[in-house]
């Protein structure tokens, strides 16, 4: 495992960034989303958000044997519940939400400029928890990736909509391609060196999936979890997985590395939830 990591590192050398230092977000989006069409030919733009299995037939093939009976159905179905129960003052979460919450989750997460900082579809339905006199929920599993699950299905088929327009809003989109294209850890690894340089690569059985679509389809069902996680449930593993402390669920870093990488599927459909190894 040691010299295959050593390995991808050596080879991420060799491959070239598809982002500029100091581009814009619309002209790093184009760069990147042009770095992968011409990597995968085969793959239409569109199928990017199926991950590994728009670049794998076997794996695909294996995975659509899966949606036939897809394991995320039962969370949708309890996420609907708790979302459509009245909160001891009567209310809803549909009060929070623009459209009474269905089918908005392409515009999350967004920059929020009264606030200074990126809002995430997990930290507003916890923040519409507290506004309503409820507990809030932990981040990375359970009811709150049920619930984020629902709001995700409502969603399917709409494009990925994310602005980013202001200072604050350049400057959170900046810290998280910082942070996708920084080395940490003791492996002294990014998250472009798996998903970006060595997408389509192996790493013992697995297929590194392509960076592209990364984030249409969470929360996700994780073979490996037995159950729904949340987006930053899986950014905390990764940092494991590089030898690296993760940061907590909901930290600056995380939020607007979501922000920026989920800028980066600009103009694909979301198809959330989804199952993954």
């Amino acid at each position: 495992m040691r010299k295959l990591l050593i390995s991808i590192t050596a080879l991420s050398f060799m491959v070239g960034m598809p982002l500029l230092a100091q581009a814009s977000p619309e002209s790093d989006k184009k760069a990147f989303q042009g770095y992968f069409m011409k990597r995968f030919p085969g793959t239409a733009f569109e199928d990017f958000t199926n991950g590994v299995y728009s670049i794998d037939p076997m794996s695909r093939e294996q995975w659509e044997a899966i949606e036939e009976f897809p394991p995320y159905e039962i969370a949708i179905d309890e996420g609907q519940g708790m979302f459509e129960t009245p909160f001891k003052n009567g209310k809803t979460y549909a009060s929070c939400f623009p459209n009474d919450g269905i089918g908005v989750r392409n515009q999350y997460p967004y920059f929020d400029t009264e606030r200074g900082e990126v809002v995430t579809i997990v930290l507003a339905i916890n923040e519409c928890r507290i506004k309503n006199g409820e507990k809030p929920l932990k981040y990375k599993k359970g009811k709150i990736a049920a619930i984020s699950a629902y709001m995700a299905y409502t969603t399917r088929g709409k494009q990925t909509d994310i602005k980013v327009s202001g200072k604050g809003a350049q400057a959170a989109y900046e810290n998280g391609k910082q942070f996708y294209y920084a080395r940490r850890g003791q492996l002294n690894m990014s998250c472009a060196h798996c998903h970006v340089d060595n997408s389509g690569n192996r790493i013992r059985a697995d297929i590194l999936s392509p960076a592209l679509g990364h984030l249409s389809h969470f929360p996700v069902y994780r073979s490996k979890w037995g159950g729904l996680g949340t987006v930053h449930r899986r950014f905390g593993g990764c940092n494991k997985q590089v030898r690296a402390k993760p940061f907590k669920a909901q930290s600056k870093e995380y939020k607007d590395l979501e922000y920026f990488l989920t800028y980066m599927g600009n103009g694909l459909t979301w198809n959330g939830p989804g199952v993954r190894k």
